[in-house]
């Protein structure tokens, strides 16, 4: 059962995705919160496996808040960010607070309930065509790289896969780029995450940009 807290300031946001969400199978809604505050609380004391976090509320706000939850409550709980646009001001600091990913409010219902499942199983909501925009936004913000000690436990497979996982593309992509099965595939991003002591795909991107180790502007087809 995929356990939801919902974190938005309006009543009618909150109550529209408990009945999208309630109605599915193998989801349950857990709470509902009002505030970031009351967000980070509830996240600690209920523990869902996802919160479904607005970024303007009164008081502590979605990125505090988004922050918070990764610091503090269990490592299982991931936040998908709902934002107004599905690219903002707001979406790499989001990335950068710990969020597992971002959907745009006015999303279909099908689309929320799939990133609800897609982020639960550990993956990373960030389609292939946003991360290539977020790009311009890692370079601009990015002036010094650093590579730190967290690539240095790679092998040269793997960073081949960061470089790819960086550029949006899935497991099956991955694995067809580079002649290996899904399996494998798969099993190096989850190894590389074991190694980088990263949370899950979106936090991957992070990584391989602060880091340097993709070229900016490398998109997907290159």
């Amino acid at each position: 059962m995929i356990r939801v807290l919902i974190a938005d300031d309006q009543t009618l946001v909150r109550a529209g995705f408990r009945s999208i969400l309630g109605g599915e199978d193998g989801i349950d809604v857990i709470g509902e919160a009002a505030d970031g505050a009351e967000a980070v609380r509830l996240a600690r004391e209920l523990r869902p496996d996802i919160v479904l976090m607005d970024i303007q509320m009164p008081g502590m706000d979605g990125l505090t808040a988004t922050a918070e939850i990764a610091a503090r409550a269990d490592p299982g709980v991931r936040v998908i960010i709902l934002t107004t646009f599905d690219l903002d001001d707001y979406v790499y600091g989001a990335l950068r607070a710990g969020a597992s990913g971002f959907l745009v409010k006015d999303t279909e219902p099908a689309e929320l309930i799939h990133g609800v499942r897609v982020v639960a199983r550990g993956d990373a909501l960030i389609a292939p065509s946003i991360t290539r925009r977020l790009i311009s936004e890692f370079t601009a913000r990015v002036r010094h790289p650093d590579p730190g000690p967290r690539l240095g436990v790679l092998t040269e497979r793997e960073r081949e896969v960061l470089v790819l996982v960086a550029a949006g593309l899935s497991n099956d992509e991955i694995a067809g780029r580079l002649h290996l099965s899904p399996a494998t595939a798969k099993t190096h991003v989850s190894r590389i995450m074991t190694k980088t002591q990263v949370r899950d795909r979106a936090q991957l991107v992070i990584l391989a940009y602060e880091s340097g180790l993709t070229v900016p502007g490398w998109v997907q087809g290159s």
